[in-house]
């Protein structure tokens, strides 16, 4: 609404400080200003009386429909000037004809650049969103051969000694390659975390006692919707660079909270205390997954990560519905 407001009155001043102006700057500066206020105002409050029926539209279109509401509340707030000043004013028909045309076409003209910016800026979107989507697979390509060898190798040790484990173990796999092979989408909060569960339990079988995983859940996880396989890459990191490393072993904390409309899902994990490698290797899959979140929540969301008093942390934020 601010920038709504701000941006008529400097197409207000533009008017009053157009060649041909003579004198009365200041009192064509007013009736501008009201006319084109009334004129926003009619169009972003019809926009929002149908914004139930618009939300089923695409943004091109509704874009294309902000104009027709535009040029409407145009005619409807120069036909109520005409009616109220039209004897008072001073000109003829001819002239009032001739000056709704005008403030028409300058309606008309400033919507046609707003749509041209706002189809600049859409474009530029959805390329964004498709590089995203083209880091996230080419990851994915790096990632899947080393944990699926790792997890068929467990599975192959498994198989004569505990056959249960090594059946819960290609079903966990399954369940995981399905929702990876599904592309890029987005799932409720329960579901990541189920898919979560499972990459852990199959980490599990092949770490044993030197992987340690603490749970911080609510008891009612909240509706709301991330895109697919956006946690369990910072959980993999963990493990990789926490645990793996490590001759003993290591721990992964998963902890969801809710803070100032915001929810909050943290991974941590204990640092090695000889790493083997920089821990700037924890920024494999970061960048792909914070690109998929700050698209899909408009730059709301976030991922931040921070290495302190000996622990590594990865925090996702979404904003609440």
């Amino acid at each position: 609404m601010t920038w709504v407001v701000l941006g008529g009155e400097g197409l207000a001043a533009l008017f009053a400080l157009s060649p041909g102006v003579e004198s009365g700057r200041w009192v064509l500066f007013g009736l501008a200003s009201l006319m084109i206020q009334w004129v926003l105002l009619l169009a972003l409050g019809g926009l929002y009386g149908l914004r139930p029926w618009l939300a089923r539209l695409r943004p091109l279109h509704i874009a294309c429909l902000a104009i027709t509401f535009l040029l409407m509340s145009t005619w409807i707030t120069w036909g109520a000037v005409w009616l109220t000043l039209g004897h008072d004013w001073g000109m003829s028909t001819a002239e009032w004809r001739e000056a709704g045309l005008r403030f028409t076409c300058a309606t008309l003209t400033v919507g046609l650049l707003g749509l041209a910016a706002f189809q600049n800026h859409w474009r530029a979107r959805q390329l964004a969103v498709r590089v995203a989507h083209s880091e996230l697979e080419a990851l994915q390509a790096r990632i899947r051969p080393h944990f699926l060898f790792n997890t068929l190798n467990t599975g192959a040790a498994l198989v004569h000694q505990r056959p249960e484990e090594a059946e819960r173990l290609l079903l966990d796999l399954s369940d995981l390659f399905r929702a990876a092979l599904a592309g890029p989408r987005e799932i409720s909060l329960a579901d990541e975390l189920s898919l979560v569960r499972r990459y852990l339990e199959i980490e599990g079988l092949r770490f044993g006692q030197r992987l340690r995983v603490d749970w911080q859940l609510p008891d009612v996880l909240p509706a709301l919707v991330v895109p697919a396989l956006s946690i369990q890459p910072l959980v993999e990191n963990a493990i990789r660079h926490g645990v793996e490393p490590a001759a003993g072993g290591g721990d992964v904390s998963v902890e969801v909270t809710e803070t100032g409309g915001f929810m909050q899902i943290t991974v941590g994990n204990a640092l090695p205390a000889t790493p083997v490698r920089p821990t700037a290797g924890h920024q494999v899959g970061l960048s792909s997954v914070r690109a998929r979140i700050q698209a899909m929540t408009q730059g709301r969301g976030s991922v931040e990560t921070q290495a302190k008093d000996g622990r590594y942390t990865a925090v996702l934020r979404l904003p609440m519905p």
